[in-house]
């Protein structure tokens, strides 16, 4: 791309598109719910819950690598996300940026996968949202109030995503509670479920103390497609700066001839098939049995956290 571009990479017209796309079938399939019968109903929900989990993983995306040059474009792209999704965008940066990067699997990562101890590994799989939610909350809040005087532009731009988000549901709950719960609430639901549950195959039963063998990846053409390269997670932990459109080459290159092949998966659907249904039995990366350490509270990771404020840092659309 040309310095004069808009944008930094042409994949992301793509990126672009997509939310532009749901921002307006938003509004039309709020319309057309109350007109159709039941089974049009369960569509428009079905279509909100997929397409709504594919929006959360272009946030992940772009939280890491915002899609602008400009910062005033980069925070305006964040009011959309967050409107269409449902959730403040620039909250996904402390539970994610900033704990799991760098705490992966400890004491200090809310989402680490030894929190599911259940013997079938499809409830575990099914809950590991519900065990997780309140501690990224917590320290969500946490960090916010922190961010007030360490990274004042931050945290004024969270305020403001929130408050849009609020409002945009306040509304929709006075208009028709009913739809609100079956268009925004459940589908908002689902995509933190499915967008948590993946952070769950790709790290159980990984050696989070080893430089490549740290996460799982699935490689398929179909997923990696509608999910913007999110099956890519080792190349991502290891290059978290690196945009999702690099991932399979980076991945080839750099991941694929060091990493254990049991972490470079082909189909997803087959790893969920073993894992969760049959045999469904919970096994590390060798084929062993998993290895629970004891149960602990999750640290907090917070206070600890230290950033210049003068420093670019990975926080979304604020650097």
């Amino acid at each position: 791309m040309s310095q004069a571009s808009l944008i930094r990479y042409k994949a992301d017209y793509r990126t672009i598109a997509t939310v532009l796309a749901y921002a307006v079938f938003y509004p039309i399939s709020w319309v057309l719910f109350a007109k159709v019968g039941w089974v049009g109903k369960v569509a428009i929900v079905v279509i909100h819950c997929n397409w709504q989990y594919i929006i959360a993983t272009i946030i992940h995306n772009t939280i890491h690598v915002p899609i602008f040059r400009s910062m005033a474009w980069n925070k305006a792209f964040q009011f959309l996300l967050s409107a269409v999704k449902g959730n403040p965008v620039s909250g996904y940066v402390p539970g994610h940026n900033l704990s799991h990067h760098k705490h992966m699997q400890t004491e200090f990562d809310p989402t680490r996968t030894t929190r599911a101890r259940f013997g079938w590994n499809l409830i575990n799989q099914s809950v590991f949202f519900f065990l997780c939610m309140f501690d990224i909350m917590k320290s969500e809040k946490a960090f916010v109030k922190r961010m007030k005087d360490v990274k004042p532009g931050w945290a004024k731009q969270y305020k403001r995503e929130a408050l849009l988000v609020g409002s945009i549901k306040v509304i929709l709950l006075i208009v028709d509670w009913q739809r609100m719960l079956l268009l925004v609430f459940l589908p908002n639901m689902y995509s933190l479920w499915g967008i948590f549950g993946t952070n769950y195959w790709q790290h159980d039963g990984c050696d989070e103390t080893h430089p490549y063998n740290h996460s799982r990846s699935f490689t398929g053409k179909f997923f990696n497609w509608i999910t913007f390269n999110n099956g890519y997670h080792g190349i991502h932990h290891l290059y978290m700066g690196v945009h999702w459109s690099l991932y399979p080459e980076y991945h080839e290159r750099l991941v694929k001839p060091h990493v254990h092949p049991n972490l470079d998966q082909k189909s997803l659907i087959v790893y969920l098939w073993k894992s969760c249904i049959w045999p469904g039995k919970r096994l590390d990366y060798l084929g062993n049995p998993v290895k629970l350490p004891p149960e602990v509270e999750t640290a907090d990771w917070v206070a600890d956290v230290s950033i210049d404020p003068e420093a670019k840092v990975a926080l979304g659309a604020i650097q």
